[in-house]
């Protein structure tokens, strides 16, 4: 038989355990059994366990996906994301690592094909993920950047940093406003996007379907043939 590539997956998550801390000042999870896996053996036929755990967390932990209806009222929750935009996702992912710059600027990409796409910016922050440094003077979308963006209507913006806007500026959030204005995703706190092409790569990132929530945790990936 002749050889087959096998394609690669990468997974872009952070993985969500008790306690972890995503953006400081939000509640951690908590993760308790519900059914034990002893208790269980007396409900079910010799040799058979189970084990069900409840974890109660805030739609902002780990990497999580931004809906319309985090940001307004009559915008599209969790339950109203259309599936398309979510998954199998042509990659466009921006290799900003080396910048100086803590705003990404909008002409990063100008010289890109990002309409439709998911538009992925590797800054290289997830390195200070689970440390106090990572919520000190991250790397944000500069307001011309999304300006840019929303012009161009590609289908979901990913970074790897504690937030897409600037949080040191005050209760202003221009970037989501005007994404989530578009009805173009957000998903935030992502990682080793450094393994990615620049372009090449398919994309996916779907929450559950919850009626009336607006964020949640995704298994974001990428497929390389």
């Amino acid at each position: 038989m002749p050889n087959e590539t096998r394609r690669r997956v990468v997974d872009l998550s952070h993985v969500i355990r008790a306690g972890l801390v995503t953006y400081p000042g939000l509640p951690a999870p908590e993760i308790e059994p519900f059914l034990t896996r002893e208790d269980s053996r007396g409900k079910y036929a010799e040799g058979t366990e189970f084990a069900m755990d409840v974890i109660r967390l805030i739609g902002n932990t780990g990497t999580y996906l931004d809906s319309p209806w985090h940001r307004y009222a009559d915008g599209a929750d969790l339950a109203g994301l259309d599936l398309a935009t979510l998954v199998d996702l042509r990659a466009e992912v921006f290799h900003i690592r080396d910048s100086t710059e803590r705003g990404v600027p909008a002409g990063v990409f100008q010289e890109r094909n990002v309409t439709d796409a998911a538009v992925l910016i590797d800054t290289g922050w997830s390195n200070h993920f689970g440390t106090p440094a990572y919520g000190v003077d991250a790397p944000y979308l500069s307001r011309e950047a999304v300006e840019y963006l929303v012009d161009q209507r590609p289908a979901l913006v990913g970074i790897d940093s504690l937030n897409i806007d600037d949080t040191q500026s005050g209760g202003e959030r221009p970037v989501h406003s005007a994404l989530l204005a578009a009805g173009i995703h957000v998903v935030e706190h992502l990682t080793r996007l450094d393994e990615l092409p620049p372009s090449g790569a398919r994309f996916t990132a779907a929450p559950p379907a919850i009626h009336e929530f607006g964020t949640f945790p995704v298994r974001a990936f990428a497929i390389l043939d």
